[in-house]
């Protein structure tokens, strides 16, 4: 049986500042934007390329917003990766460099924590 993680909810203050920062600034794609009620409003941004999405909105979330840390994506250039940010505005940290990889780490406006992550070749 596979087990497919496909959704992970991201705690936001402000939906609409959080859909133009996932959309506009870091090129995700907007798969649904739902007003269900008054108390709940369901945003699904997925990044290209991923098999996972994430979710955000009003009345989807117990997290305080900012607490989510450690939300990670892959890309194959991690130098090309940054630069794309820094371009659309996103306050984003140097490369390092670890054995497992290289890094840049960004915050989404409320403080949620991402990861970029460049993997490193197959030790041999």
């Amino acid at each position: 049986m596979d087990w497919r993680l496909e959704l992970v909810g991201v705690p936001v203050t402000d939906v609409d500042r959080a859909k133009r920062f996932y959309v506009e600034q870091l090129g995700f794609v907007a798969d649904h934007d739902h007003t269900v009620s008054d108390e709940i409003r369901f945003v699904q941004i997925t990044p290209p390329g991923s098999g996972c999405s994430i979710a955000f909105g009003k009345g989807i979330s117990p997290m305080q917003p900012g607490t989510l840390q450690g939300l990670q994506v892959v890309v194959e250039n991690v130098d090309a990766a940054r630069e794309q940010l820094l371009g659309n505005g996103v306050e984003v940290g140097e490369v390092q460099e670890f054995p497992w990889g290289r890094f840049v780490f960004f915050s989404d406006p409320d403080g949620n924590g991402w990861a970029v992550q460049e993997l490193s070749p197959p030790r041999q």
